[in-house]
This record gives structure tokens, C-alpha cells and sequence, in this order.
């Protein structure tokens, strides 16, 4: 059936706003779609560890069986075809291909993901790597994870692993994802493996994160010639509540700092920044000789996860940064509680090329949690993702004619899947997936916009001058 979208002029004004060649497709992650924890010599995360602990995960699943992606990949992977995406960015599940974390490689796990790329490569999607997304081995997090630099070199054994083998049939390799996330989320919020509330040890984590990434770049290098290597992170701007506030202004910058400036610098500038180094206090890490110099090898390309923007309070008193983000009237929020506020993205890509000259930027994760339910009639109607995606996708187009060196955008995410701590409750995807009626994948309304986008763009959409 041709889709409605096929003729919309809007659509395809904007789909001949794309460049010849520009990347358009979708995201996912190994531990919240593959499933199959237990096959083929898989060896435990700390993510497995995390959801056998009672109250952890908001709906009380796992990952056990997650969207089934490890038994049903060859099926996935034609159904990203159907869509017309050029590209597609995945996961390595670190304990599927080193089950201990070092040491002996799993066959089984590594000849996954060699079908996966080279059946990507078939289909004529060009295949974007994360090799860390959170899914730590669980005898490395039993030995102090992330707050220990041995596991760093660990991580650089473990990308030397993969990166032999795939070498450049993979277009994209990206280090990490979002080690902000998995350093504070994880171990000073506790909504995340491995579940502390511990200032000193979020810090001390995103310290030896960014020194994984410093460490597997040589091996990444070492084993090819043409892929692009580089790092994901999330980004969003901070804005105060109250401009005319001098302490909402101050905790606006102090947030940047910590969400941001954080992660940039070092990657950049070959430093952390030193108002949030000052503001971390006795939490600031220990730094050895060439730390920041392995940090600041230069890296080809830059992935940025945009959701949504920050709009912060002042806490007088309360720890570093000492603010609360607050909510704007009569702005949506999305089920994660995250508005759609396109104008973010322009201002973060326009920040990343003029003030950190990055080489090149393609936007990683880009999407919306809405409370999606599947009709009588089997479709799945969701304008408020529809919305997020058209507003988003139009400040892309803006960027890339603004001389912005962007090269990619990708949905987060392909499909419904578990979506951590909060379990199976938000839903993300393109495709809707049925988890209660054999893992089906309904194609969303929103999914539906999106592959006439990405088909229309690469015939021209409606001419390019």
C-alpha cells in the first residue's frame, strides 16, 4: 500500500534538503533489543545483575528476551531495507564477545555481529558501531568497574577484539555511548547499573570512561584504514529559568559544565574545565601523566544523542551544581518528561562547529517516548512523535545548509524496547513491537513519515537545485 506521505509537499521540500549521500536511519542497542542473555556463550552484565535486583527495573522485566533481535536480526535487518534507511547504528554486547571482559573470545558472539555487518552491508546500509553501551561484563564490574583504570585498558582489549575482525566493513565506530549517562546516571542517581548514589564515584567513572575511549582509539586505528572513529555523547543546552536571576544564569552554566563542557573539553581541548574541576571540590578525579593527552587523540567524527533541553533553577546550598530543571507552560513534554524543543539542536550544533571545530557530526540518537497504543485496526497513531521528528529533521536541513558538518541523522530508536530502568513502559521506536503477541513490529504512523522521508531524499525529494 503507498504510503500517505508519499505526495505531501512538505515532505518532500524537505527531503530535497539533504545532501546527496547524507546518512538516514535509526539506532538501537544490543542489551535493549537483542534478548537471548543466556545464549551461545554469552557471558553476564551488570545489567543482568541490575534487573535481578527487586525495585530496580520500574516494571519489574529484564532483558532476558528484550525485542528478540539476537534470534531475529536477518528479519530486522529487511525491515530496516523496507524503510529505505541508508543507515543503521548498533551495539556489541561487550559479554557476548568477551564473557569474562578479557582474555578468551567467544566465536559465537563475535560471528554475530560479522553477520549482522556484512548483512547490512548486503542490504546497502552502512553499519555505525557502538562498542560500549552500558552492558558491562559482569566479572570486570565484580572486580570495581568503572572505578578502576584497569578496566580502561580492559575496554581497549576488548575494541581491538572487534575492530580485528570487522575492521572497515563497519563505516562508523564510536567508542562509547554517553559516558555522562553511565558515570552519573549509574553511579551517583542510581536509576542505572550499577546503582550507587556516590558523587566521588560518578566523577572518578567519568574519568576512567573517557580514558577507555583514549585507549581504544589506537586499536581502532591500528586495525583500519577508512572507517570513522569516534565517540557518542548527549548534549543539551541549558537555559536559566529566570535570565534576569544571576543565580539561575550561574546554575545554567555550572549544568553546561557538568553535562557538557565535561565530556567536550577533554575530547578537545585536552583538558577538563576548571570551574567544574573547582566545583567537583574533593569529587575531582585522579589524573595520571598523558591521561588527557590519550583522551584528546583526535577523532574523526563526533555522534550527539539531542532529546531535549534543560531549563534550570537555582539551589542555593544544595551539592554542586545546586539546581533543579523545571518545566516551561504550555510546552509538551514527552513520557520521559523531556520537551520537544527543536531549538536546542540548533544552537548545539551550531555550538559544536564554531566552538569546539569538530570535523564532522552526525546526530546518533534523536527521538520521543510517547504512550503509543496499538488500535483495533492493528495501526499505531502517534502525532506528537510525528511532531518531534518534522521539527527536528527540519532544524538538520537548517544546519547542514548553514555549513554545519553534519553527515547523519538517526531515530532513536528503530524499534519499542527496553528502555532500562523504566522497562517496556516508554516507547521510542519507528515500529511499535507487540512484546505480548510474538515480538510483532507494527510500523507507526511516525515510522511511516520517516521512511517516505528517507526514500524521497534519496531520489531528490521534490529536486535539488
Amino acid at each position: 500500500m503507498p504510503s500517505p506521505f508519499e505526495t505531501d509537499p512538505s515532505l518532500l521540500a524537505l527531503a530535497a534538503r539533504f545532501p546527496a549521500g547524507f546518512h538516514l536511519g535509526a539506532s538501537t542497542s544490543a542489551f535493549q533489543i537483542e534478548g537471548a542473555t543466556r545464549a551461545d556463550g554469552r557471558g553476564r552484565s551488570w545489567w543482568d545483575d541490575f534487573c535481578d535486583q527487586p525495585g530496580r527495573i520500574a516494571d519489574g522485566t529484564n532483558g532476558d528476551v528484550a525485542c528478540d533481535h539476537y534470534r531475529r536480526w536477518r528479519e530486522d535487518l529487511d525491515l530496516i531495507a523496507s524503510l529505505g534507511h541508508n543507515a543503521y547504528r548498533f551495539s556489541v554486547a561487550w559479554p557476548r564477545v568477551l564473557p569474562q571482559g578479557r582474555g578468551a573470545v567467544n566465536s559465537a558472539g563475535l560471528d554475530h555481529y560479522e553477520r549482522l555487518v556484512d548483512g547490512l552491508l548486503e542490504r546497502g546500509i552502512a553499519p555505525y558501531l557502538t562498542l560500549y553501551h552500558w552492558d558491562l561484563p559482569s566479572t570486570l564490574a565484580n572486580a570495581g568497574g568503572w572505578q578502576v583504570r584497569d578496566t580502561a585498558s580492559a575496554f581497549a582489549e576488548f575494541a581491538d577484539v572487534v575492530a580485528r575482525r570487522l575492521g572497515d566493513r563497519v563505516y562508523s565506530y564510536a567508542t562509547l555511548n554517553e559516558p555522562r549517562c553511565a558515570a552519573f546516571v549509574g553511579h551517583l542517581e542510581g536509576r542505572q547499573a550499577p546503582g550507587w548514589k556516590d558523587g566521588a564515584a560518578a566523577v572518578r567513572a567519568a574519568h576512567h570512561l573517557l580514558l577507555a575511549h583514549g585507549l581504544a582509539m589506537p586499536a581502532l586505528r591500528a586495525n583500519t584504514r577508512q572507517a570513522r572513529c569516534g565517540i557518542v555523547l548527549d548534549v543539551k543546552p541549558y537555559d536559566p529559568a529566570d535570565p534576569s536571576s544571576a543565580a539561575d544564569v550561574a546554575a545554567a552554566h555550572a549544568g553546561d559544565g557538568v553535562f557538557n563542557r565535561w565530556y567536550l573539553d577533554p575530547i578537545f581541548r585536552g583538558h577538563y574545565p576548571q570551574d567544574v574541576w573547582d566545583g567537583f571540590g574533593p569529587w575531582a578525579p585522579e589524573v595520571h601523566a598523558g591521561d588527557m593527552a590519550a583522551i584528546a587523540a583526535p577523532i574523526d567524527t563526533l555522534g550527539i544523542n539531542y532529546y531535549t533541553r534543560a531549563v534550570v533553577s537555582a539551589v542555593p546550598g544544595e551539592v554542586y551544581p545546586g539546581l533543579v530543571e523545571v518545566r516551561v507552560p504550555g510546552q509538551h513534554y514527552s513520557h520521559m518528561g523531556w520537551e520537544d524543543h527543536p531549538d536546542g539542536l540548533r544552537r548545539m550544533l551550531r555550538r559544536l562547529h564554531e566552538e569546539y571545530r569538530v570535523p564532522d557530526l552526525f546526530i546518533a540518537e534523536n527521538g520521543a517516548a510517547e504512550p503509543d497504543v496499538l488500535s483495533p485496526d492493528g495501526s499505531v497513531d502517534d502525532p506528537a512523535r510525528l511532531h518531534y521528528l518534522q521539527g527536528h529533521l527540519a532544524v538538520v536541513a537548517e544546519a547542514i545548509e548553514a555549513g554545519v558538518p553534519l553527515s547523519g541523522h538517526l531515530v532513536w530508536s528503530l524499534m519499542d524496547n527496553m528502555e532500562w530502568g523504566r522497562g517496556y513502559v516508554p516507547r521510542f521506536g519507528l515500529l511499535y513491537v507487540d512484546h505480548a503477541n510474538g515480538q510483532r513490529r507494527i510500523l507507526k504512523r511516525s515510522g511511516a513519515w520517516h521512511s517516505a522521508l528517507v526514500k524521497a531524499a534519496a531520489t531528490g525529494g521534490a529536486g535539488r537545485s
